[in-house]
């Protein structure tokens, strides 16, 4: 049975230097410095998809969150891993990316550099159930809008702002 805590992850410094490889079990327990991809996925009508994350998550179990993506594994680069989160997270595969700027964010147990990305995809998703409870296109407004009641993954809704300015 497959068990994400024993995944393979990159830790890296606050310079997003490498440093060792660990579990991601060990990486979330003591709280190490990783990569992880962010794909922010537009339709033609420039909605974005927003996901909610199954109560099951390691991190912000429950929340909405404005990217697909993930923790980028030992020996993998930010691009691979986005392609790899893309496709087992909604189903999305063979879709060209542009890359938008890197970012180091912090908050109490996530200490992450973030390499973020958009694609325009229209869908249909194929949602993987273990991680994506549900999902739908939205207005970035909307989604402005949503996260003033709603939780929302803070690194996300930070990479939201960033990208609406």
């Amino acid at each position: 049975m497959y068990n994400p805590g024993e995944e393979i992850v990159q830790i890296v410094d606050r310079n997003n230097m490498e440093t060792e490889v660990v579990p991601r079990r060990i990486m979330r327990e003591q709280g190490l410095i990783h990569r992880a991809s962010y794909i922010l996925v537009f339709n033609e009508q420039k909605e974005l998809f927003l996901q909610k994350r199954t109560a099951t998550k390691d991190l912000y179990p429950s929340c909405w969150d404005v990217a697909a993506g993930g923790v980028v594994l030992a020996g993998e680069s930010y691009e691979e891993s986005a392609h790899r989160e893309l496709a087992e997270e909604l189903g999305v595969a063979g879709v060209s990316f542009t890359p938008l700027f890197d970012q180091y964010f912090e908050e109490d147990d996530n200490r992450v550099w973030g390499r973020i990305f958009s694609c325009v995809h229209n869908g249909p998703f194929q949602l993987q159930e273990e991680e994506v409870a549900s999902g739908c296109f939205m207005s970035v407004s909307d989604i402005f809008k949503l996260s003033e009641n709603e939780d929302f993954t803070p690194d996300g809704i930070d990479i939201l702002r960033k990208v609406a300015q």
